[in-house]
């Protein structure tokens, strides 16, 4: 009887797609399964290897075959399309997985934790808050302005379109003021979730030695050191600063060919949210050099002499990350000199 090698599962909500191979390549079978044949299937399959896309729920079905015993490979999506041939369907997906998942210089994903994913869920809800905030106030401000009430962005300037809201001196229909109350009201519930979520991030930078060590480099706060925490694998698997900091995405994408080098803009390859914080974290910094009137003689000061802030600032990200990677792996807090 042969003997099951490797399983790719393209994952689904109901029906997956499950090809085994044996160690020579040859498929066994390539079939659907249910949510629930699935789970037997795992869990009454000797031990072999697992591959997965990276996506939704493959967290969870890696846990569960790691916890049957399987040795458990999440592949990143992009690395499986090469492999899918002609046709797209589910087969060929699974089939593309089983031939990834077999590649010697590939780079898996490590399975997350229940309690990492949980970090994470905080952190996602506390950016779909503040998104939906946001959207609240544009809208509201959209609307005023059709009256000739105007106020500048930001939620700090919601109580200005709220004192104009309740000024009597002025020709506001009430059913518009009435609708404006609806937006305050949501607006305001939503800023309380969105305090609480972030005294939690808080009280967390103060009391877990990591996230705290993490706060003590400039341009990273709790919200930041939570992201990093949530979303980013062990550092440790990372063999330098510069492997972390093309992971996330803030390296030069490159287009050469033929010899000769070519550097386009930045990669946006790794996590998004990490990026994302560290550019505002560094763009943060930026603003406060700036605002002092005299740029400083170091490396920040001469880039901000020769290139633009955002530019600038992708710079500063980049060498934040290798600085956090640096921090982690030696257990030292930042230090200046």
């Amino acid at each position: 009887m042969t003997t099951t090698y490797l399983v790719a599962i393209d994952l689904a909500k109901r029906h997956f797609q499950v090809c085994a191979t044996d160690f020579s390549g040859k498929v066994l079978f390539n079939r659907a399964f249910s949510r629930q044949k699935l789970m037997v299937f795992l869990s009454g399959q000797p031990r072999c290897i697992v591959a997965m896309e990276a996506c939704s729920t493959s967290h969870y079905w890696g846990r569960l075959a790691e916890g049957a015993g399987h040795e458990v490979r999440l592949i990143p999506p992009i690395y499986v399309k090469p492999f899918v041939k002609r046709q797209k369907n589910d087969a060929a997906d699974a089939e593309a997985i089983s031939e990834a998942a077999r590649r010697p210089n590939l780079h898996f994903v490590a399975v997350k934790s229940a309690e990492h994913q949980a970090r994470a869920v905080t952190f996602r809800t506390h950016q779909c808050f503040v998104r939906q905030r946001t959207q609240l106030i544009n809208a509201l401000r959209g609307h005023l302005a059709e009256f000739g009430i105007v106020a500048p962005v930001g939620a700090t300037n919601v109580t200005r379109l709220e004192e104009a809201i309740g000024a009597e001196d002025d020709d506001l229909p009430p059913v518009v003021r009435e609708m404006a109350g609806f937006y305050l009201e949501q607006i305001k519930a939503l800023t309380v979730r969105i305090d609480g979520l972030v005294q939690r991030l808080q009280s967390a930078s103060r009391t877990d030695a990591f996230l705290r060590r993490l706060c003590t480099l400039p341009g990273v706060g709790p919200v930041t050191a939570g992201a990093l925490a949530a979303f980013a694998p062990d550092l440790r698997t990372f063999s330098d600063g510069r492997n972390f900091a093309a992971w996330l995405g803030l390296v030069p994408k490159q287009l050469s060919s033929g010899g000769k080098s070519r550097l386009g803009g930045m990669s946006r390859m790794g996590q998004d949210d990490i990026r994302r914080l560290l550019i505002i974290g560094a763009m943060s910094r930026i603003r406060w050099i700036c605002r002092r009137g005299a740029t400083p003689d170091n490396w920040l000061g001469r880039l901000l002499l020769r290139k633009p802030r955002m530019v600038a600032a992708v710079a500063l990200a980049n060498k934040m990350a290798r600085t956090l990677w640096a921090m982690v792996i030696r257990q030292q807090d930042y230090r200046t000199a």
